[in-house]
């Protein structure tokens, strides 16, 4: 007899066993889990076991927090120890740019409650003697760092999942999954079929597999990664006999290494750049608790740095090496929620730090499957984010990239050069060859980011500060605001929803009105809860045809939402025009004349007004012309099928050539939109905010009835915004504010919107063991985090360094001097509310 359950998860690891354990106690105890040998034996019997909550997305860390905080409730339910070590660690720095990024780490830190300290390398010394303090510059301390049991931690969520009632079935493969019509899953074993309204796919290795039985690849590859074991060392058992205490853990950049103590010897992992994948097309079926063969030939460039910098370590013996496989996603986040385009087929894989992240992982997947809404803003993990381009080479190249970087820096503008290029329109080459353009890569596709004065300049300096592309992106800027300038805009997510239906369909969708033909709107979409889920600009071509245009990067997040909430009479469609349809955008005061010379219309203010939307020929180019652009200036949005826009660009430069029109790239484009105050989504537009905290509330039409969201958004109006989003103008020199950089405010109140210290984690000792106290990480005696910065530039036509964030909604109205301080590259600079746009405050021009 088939067996019915509401969820079946297929993967024993820690991942699969934190997804049961938090469906049983969201109340789904009819889960079942499948696992094809034992718990544990695919990546998680071998992991080194380390945890952490420092992670550079915010969002992540928070869910890194929760799992380090859940480890004591899994014991106590479970009666299985996890063999938890909170030991505490440090990350070295041996550079002054490195000292840099652990400042923006500390920083980053404060509105999350982290307890961080940056310390020197002699105090980190006093907490791990083997390092050599000369090699190092300065540390970040992190008390919530340690290492536990990978076997004890697993089982113990699986012994807490069968204690709220769930079931696992071990040694019992997976071969075939199917769908019934009446949208059933059927989960073929060797052990026979099981039923399941929803599937979720933890099966770690062999997630591409459990992801090709549905008809979809995941982007996902296992790497091989080492780490040994030391014989007994005297230094280690003297330490623990003299303090009292355990090491603590040691991430070293440069070494590309990390330590910790392992009994009485020293556990040491690689992150080698000579880095190798494993099994990258497939992966057996038979392979279990095995390691692969050791190659310390490989990793010998990292252990030499890691005996000067460690000496004791080149005289320890070595008791064993590890070498297992272990997956990762393109970006080295995981992949979790609804994969697109199948019902309830779930992914929770690629989570490569299982130990860290798997709690997190199962808390936000259980939440989304049983309540529709995963809790938290987990964009960053979003199986979504990954279109069909992220194929199977482009996967195995930045995969390989990001193992070889992961103790590398990261610098803001800096753009990394594997699988590119990848995606490109009909302009790439033009852009490289005739206009020496520096790319970037926007989820794939490339983009034109600045343009140097010749071949040779046309390269960043990858920094922290104000970099060499500074005067070039502010000579761009002045030319837009100054005469005329165009530039690509491909990097757009395009749709088109037509049918009888498409009006209502859209209409239960947006906060705002439709727009009647021939105009177009601004508009959020919020989920039931109230929150920011898109940002779109709609125009209507007739009642049953519009196009909406969005972020490039929530395209499959996107399709993924209005797939879900189609009619099901089938009276409206939506298609996702990718490549299908790219752009070109002018702007500037004599953009209007530049177009005029181009089109056979008449295109006066009186006659294409703004927001306007008309279908009209552009140099001979059948066209979509937006009268809107980002840039906040008269500017006009010109959309083409590709083979139009070589033609369309020509002629627009060749129109332009009189008016000194300039190419401007995107990081002017951006400049730009940090000069009128405008938003972007995955920045200031998140899950995490209402349309009032988002400063968006214009755009919702509340006396609109029945759109998703309404109720919610109706409370926060009622009972006002906890949080409001503001622009600051900064007092910086050589850098500028960078995204979730803490702002603080002269005040002694707390407003309740920073998270207060952690509570829990290892404390900070001396050379002796005696415990060091803590200093509060968002209160500096009259100031206080209250905030963080969402974006961060310069604004080079108004001359001033620009952010936006979000603080109490009750300081967002006082634009008081000396109120406000944003701490960049660990200082802290002076900040002011502008409440108007420092540039055209009334938004005459672009309606001119």
């Amino acid at each position: 007899m088939t067996q019915t359950y509401r969820a079946i998860v297929i993967g024993g690891g820690v991942v699969g066993c934190s997804v049961l354990y938090h469906l049983a106690k969201a109340g789904w105890t009819d889960a079942l889990l499948i696992e094809r040998s034992e718990l544990t034996s695919g990546s998680s019997w071998h992991a080194a076991g380390g945890f952490h909550t420092l992670n550079g997305d915010p969002n992540v860390a928070r869910l890194q927090a929760y799992t380090v905080g859940l480890y004591k409730e899994l014991e106590e339910l479970s009666g299985q120890s996890c063999g938890l070590h909170l030991t505490g660690g440090v990350m070295l720095a041996d550079s002054a740019e490195r000292m840099d990024f652990l400042r923006m780490t500390h920083a980053r830190g404060r509105a999350l409650g982290m307890q961080t300290e940056l310390i020197t390398p002699s105090e980190a010394q006093a907490m791990f003697p083997l390092l050599d303090p000369k090699h190092f510059v300065g540390a970040l301390w992190d008390p919530v760092e340690g290492h536990l049991d990978p076997s004890g931690t697993t089982h113990a969520y699986a012994k807490a999942a069968r204690v709220l009632g769930a079931q696992i079935a071990l040694r019992n493969p997976v071969r075939e999954l199917t769908q019934d019509p009446d949208g059933m899953w059927n989960v073929i074993t060797e052990g026979g079929t099981y039923r399941a309204e929803h599937v979720v796919n933890a099966g770690g290795l062999w997630a591409r597999e459990l992801g090709r039985m549905v008809g979809i690849e995941l982007p996902v590859l296992a790497m091989e990664h080492m780490y040994l074991l030391t014989e007994p060392m005297e230094e280690v058992a003297a330490f623990n006999r003299e303090t009292g205490r355990e090491l603590i853990g040691v991430i070293d950049f440069k070494g590309e290494i990390y330590t910790r103590q392992e009994r009485d010897g020293i556990l040491l992992g690689t992150y080698e750049k000579d880095c190798r994948p494993w099994s990258p097309l497939s992966t057996p079926w038979d392979f279990g608790h095995e390691l692969l063969p050791p190659d310390l030939d490989r990793i010998a460039p990292s252990l030499e740095v890691g005996f000067r910098h460690f000496p004791a370590l080149e005289r320890a013996g070595i008791k064993q090496v590890i070498n297992g496989p272990f997956t990762f996603a393109p970006d080295g986040n995981p992949l979790v929620g609804p994969v697109p385009g199948l019902t309830n087929y779930w992914s929770a894989c690629a989570v490569m730090a299982g130990f860290s992240q798997g709690g997190g992982v199962g808390l936000v997947l259980a939440n989304w499957m049983t309540t529709g809404d995963p809790g938290h803003d987990v964009f960053g993990m979003d199986v979504a984010r990954f279109g069909d381009w992220a194929s199977l080479r482009y996967t195995n190249a930045k995969v390989r990239e990001n193992y070889a970087r992961r103790f590398s820096i990261r610098f803001p503008n800096e753009e990394l050069p594997a699988a590119r290029p990848h995606l490109t329109t009909p302009l790439y080459d033009l852009m490289l060859r005739d206009n020496h353009a520096v790319m970037g890569d926007s989820w794939g596709l490339e983009t034109p980011l600045w343009f140097a004065p010749s071949a040779r300049e046309a390269q960043d300096v990858p920094s922290f500060h104000r970099s060499n592309d500074f005067p070039h992106v502010g000579a761009e800027v002045r030319a837009v605001r100054e005469g005329v300038g165009v530039t690509e805009i491909a990097n757009f997510a395009k749709y088109e929803v037509t049918g009888p239906g498409a009006a209502a369909f859209l209409d239960r969708l947006m906060t705002n009105r439709l727009p009647q033909a021939g105009r177009m709107v601004l508009t959020p979409m919020l989920n039931p809860q109230g929150k920011l889920i898109g940002d779109f600009t709609i125009a209507c071509a007739t009642p049953m045809r519009f196009f909406i245009w969005g972020s490039l990067a929530a395209t499959k997040y996107h399709m993924r939402w209005f797939e879900a909430h189609l009619p099901s009479d089938g009276s409206a469609q939506v298609r996702a025009l990718g490549l299908g349809l790219v752009g070109l955008s002018i702007a500037g005061p004599q953009s209007r004349a530049v177009l005029g010379a181009l089109v056979d219309e008449d295109i006066s203010d009186a006659a294409f007004r703004f927001m306007d939307f008309r279908e009209m020929d552009v140099a001979g180019a059948p066209c979509l012309v937006n009268r809107i652009t980002y840039t906040g200036d008269l500017g006009y949005e010109l959309w083409m099928a590709p083979e139009w826009q070589r033609r369309v660009y020509l002629a627009i430069k060749q129109a332009g050539a009189e008016h000194g029109i300039r190419d401007f790239g995107m990081r002017a484009l951006l400049s730009m939109r940090f000069e009128k105050n405008f938003p972007t989504w995955f920045a200031e537009l998140r899950p995490i905010y209402g349309p009032i905290e988002g400063a968006m509330e214009r755009f919702v039409a509340y006396d609109k009835p029945d759109f998703i969201g309404r109720d919610a958004a109706l409370r926060e109006r009622q009972n006002g915004p906890r949080l409001r989003r503001v622009s600051l103008v900064i007092d910086a020199d050589r850098a500028d504010a960078s995204a979730d950089a803490p702002i603080w405010a002269r005040t002694a109140h707390d407003y309740g919107t920073i998270t207060p210290p952690q509570g829990f984690g290892a404390p900070r000792f001396d050379a002796t063991g005696i415990t060091l106290p803590a200093p509060h990480p968002s209160i500096q005696r009259e100031w206080r985090v209250v905030g963080w910065v969402t974006s961060g530039g310069y604004g080079h036509h108004v001359g001033l360094s620009l952010a936006q964030g979000y603080i109490p909604a009750a300081l967002a109205t006082r634009p008081d001097k000396g109120l406000f301080e944003v701490e960049i590259m660990g200082q802290r600079r002076a900040a002011q509310i502008a409440l108007d746009p420092p540039f055209d405050p009334t938004g005459s021009r672009m309606r001119s």
